[in-house]
């Protein structure tokens, strides 16, 4: 349930309606906006009677939202939240930002290289995997702390923000030491504990898309991180399992725009990920901002075919320089 105030509603009636609300056994969540506060009303399963609410002095209406997502619904948050990532501005009216970088860190010389070309052709984030969840226990599985060393030497040489994936809520800790931008990946998209401990920091997560999740479970998911206070999350959708083997996995867009209409978070695209294949990433990229994506991640790799993971679908630095041309031509059309 959302209670909207009235625009002359003091901060007392604000106090008074958040009283009443925890009284009734639900816990208030007061939303302040540019022209009036709402209150979001958490913990009901179900109609609530809201009648001693609209007796109230400054509530102007109650909206019934049955969501089981709400402090991520664009109806309990009309306003687009914009995601501060080391002054890296994420969200709707933003330049689109790049993230770009290898899918593993392999070594300093191979994620210097990178950061600094990436750098140069005009990305805004730096990606690198030290922990890599990995289908197998055979493959690599990352460097671990330190590949966060490696990756916060090259943020700092590159003057890029970084972005990796934590994997264990033991480790939110750490990887925070070093990153910027905290990735949920899309194994762990529904590991709640995780959720929970992302919840308690102050810094910006990306969430990814679950292989098989819906919509709902994918803003859900992102309902937990919010619940524990944490309001910086950019949601990212990474292509998710169909019966079509041709690609990685099936991206997509709908989503998108989807997202726009349902919740006020950035919403970011994967296309890497999503299709697999190298030759699939700049067109993806390209569709994927016209269909008003916040941004999008690219792997890139100075040698691709000698890649520990993910070379198949990483671009080479002259892919990654053609792919920024094209994007900058498509953003100057959109009036970025």
């Amino acid at each position: 349930m959302l209670i909207v105030m009235n625009h002359t509603a003091t901060q007392g009636d604000v106090d008074a309606v958040s009283r009443v609300v925890t009284e009734m056994g639900f816990t208030a969540a007061p939303i302040p906006g540019s022209e009036r506060t709402a209150i979001g009303v958490l913990g009901n399963h179900g109609y609530v009677d809201d009648t001693k609410i609209l007796e109230l002095p400054g509530v102007q209406r109650v909206i019934h939202v049955s969501k089981p997502y709400k402090l991520v619904s664009r109806d309990f948050h009309p306003e687009d939240t914009i995601v501060d990532v080391a002054g890296v501005r994420v969200g709707q009216g933003c330049k689109p930002v790049m993230v770009a970088g290898p899918c593993a860190v392999e070594g300093e010389e191979q994620i210097i290289k990178t950061a600094l070309f990436v750098k140069k052709a005009g990305a805004d984030m730096l990606r690198g995997g030290a922990f890599k969840p990995r289908t197998g226990p055979h493959t690599f599985q990352g460097m671990r702390e330190e590949g966060l060393k490696l990756l916060a030497l090259a943020g700092k040489e590159s003057g890029l923000p970084i972005v990796t994936e934590v994997m264990s809520p033991d480790n939110v800790g750490l990887v925070a030491e070093y990153a910027d931008l905290l990735q949920v990946g899309a194994r762990n998209m529904q590991n709640f504990d995780l959720l929970r401990e992302l919840g308690k920091i102050r810094k910006p997560v990306l969430l990814k898309r679950g292989m098989s999740a819906t919509i709902e479970e994918f803003l859900a998911a992102a309902e937990y991180i919010l619940a524990e206070g944490n309001d910086q999350v950019i949601l990212c959708e990474r292509g998710i399992r169909t019966y079509e083997t041709a690609t990685r996995n099936t991206l997509d867009l709908a989503v998108v725009p989807l997202i726009k209409e349902l919740s006020h978070l950035p919403i970011m695209v994967d296309p890497s990920h999503a299709t697999g294949k190298r030759s699939l990433v700049p067109p993806m990229t390209l569709a994927a901002l016209m269909a008003g994506s916040h941004g999008v991640l690219v792997e890139v790799h100075p040698e691709p075919e000698k890649a520990l993971s993910d070379g198949p679908q990483s671009l080479t630095f002259p892919g990654f320089d053609q792919l920024m041309t094209d994007v900058r031509r498509l953003t100057g059309f959109l009036g970025y």
